[in-house]
């Protein structure tokens, strides 16, 4: 598992799943395996956003608007509403894509598309929150944002090839970059 994956599974815990699971009435052990998906297609997907230093900017930007402290306040995102930052980050991050993106983690994990749906607005900020601290305690800027995450998304794929096939559905045209993918779909080419 990589550094960031795990560090964000660390700082949320089994009782932050157990939280989760119960805000969405699902069954802890699905929501699990869901998170486990969830969390580097999320990585993925902002990876492949810092591929250019205008995207790596763009990131390293939003996440001074992101506290670490996020995950003190799981009860938060699971409220009515809570999660509408979530789904902006979403946009940013997968555009586009999210509902491959959401089909392919419900068939990873078992849990039901619409419970999926409802766990990737959650999770985002989470990851955002964990990046940040991350940014913070290594000082890192736009550059180093960008490598961390690009090693992060190369090392999830030795050990995941395709991540799952998570992979293939964010890079739609195989060029390694999503970017070309989301703009494209923007502006209709």
């Amino acid at each position: 598992m990589s550094e960031l994956v795990e560090g964000v599974l660390q700082q949320l815990g089994p009782a932050g799943v157990a939280q989760i699971a119960k805000g969405l009435g699902a069954d802890e052990s699905a929501v699990e395996g869901a998170v486990a998906a969830a969390i580097p297609a999320i990585i993925a997907g902002m990876a492949n956003n810092t591929r250019d230093y205008q995207g790596a900017e763009s990131l390293a930007n939003a996440l001074d608007d992101h506290s670490p402290s996020i995950f003190d306040h799981l009860g938060t995102l699971l409220g009515a509403g809570g999660s509408s930052d979530g789904a902006k980050i979403l946009g940013h991050v997968l555009g586009q894509r999210r509902p491959a993106v959401e089909q392919n983690i419900s068939q990873q994990s078992g849990l039901n598309i619409d419970l999926i749906m409802k766990l990737l607005p959650i999770l985002a900020p989470l990851v955002m929150g964990y990046l940040s601290k991350q940014k913070q305690s290594r000082h890192l800027d736009a550059g180093g944002l960008g490598q961390v995450l690009n090693a992060e998304r190369q090392e999830a794929e030795t050990r995941q090839p395709g991540l799952g096939g998570l992979a293939s559905i964010l890079d739609a045209d195989g060029d390694g970059s999503i970017i070309d993918d989301v703009l494209g779909g923007l502006t209709g080419q």
